[in-house]
């Protein structure tokens, strides 16, 4: 099991963030990664990537993901840097989508209406928390299956299969 604790700041977002809200589909021309995270969120906020350092975390509200099941989305959100998402809730592909390209992603209501825009966010996958450094507040979840940790681990189901060719 992954050692990863992520440290950043919490860009907040809404419900229903939908797939054409982090990555417009003007950009499904390509699937490199860099190119796609410097669109991220591009029509919700244009300076969206300037605001955000490598490491910060997405926290979304309810149905997470939803709309186009395009790997596109998850992609464009892990090639701009950003460590992990929170939500409520995802919409399934998303969420699919999101452990095969590597992406750690946490469903928790209770962390997801606690943070605030701007809060400083540690999250610990190994110990399984959420901790808002900026309000003091801590919450767990429950931890990956190994065999979902495992994708987590090596950056996505690709790579982890690469590997078991090795």
């Amino acid at each position: 099991m992954s050692g990863a604790v992520m440290e950043g700041k919490a860009h907040k977002l809404g419900d229903h963030v939908n797939t054409d809200m982090i990555i417009s589909a003007t950009y499904l021309v390509t699937i490199d990664p860099v190119e796609l995270g410097s669109h991220l969120l591009e029509s919700h906020d244009p300076e969206f990537v300037a605001k955000m350092s490598p490491g910060d975390v997405l926290v979304g509200g309810v149905n997470f993901g939803s709309g186009s099941s395009r790997e596109h989305a998850p992609v464009a959100i892990k090639g701009a840097g950003i460590s992990c998402v929170i939500a409520s809730s995802f919409a399934r592909i998303f969420y699919r989508n999101a452990i095969n390209v590597g992406l750690p992603i946490l469903e928790s209501a209770e962390a997801s209406e606690a943070i605030a825009d701007g809060d400083d966010i540690k999250v610990d996958l190994a110990v399984g928390t959420i901790e808002d450094m900026t309000n003091g507040k801590k919450v767990s979840f429950p931890a990956y299956p190994e065999f979902m940790q495992r994708l987590i681990d090596e950056g996505g189901l690709i790579n982890y299969l690469l590997k078991q060719d090795a």
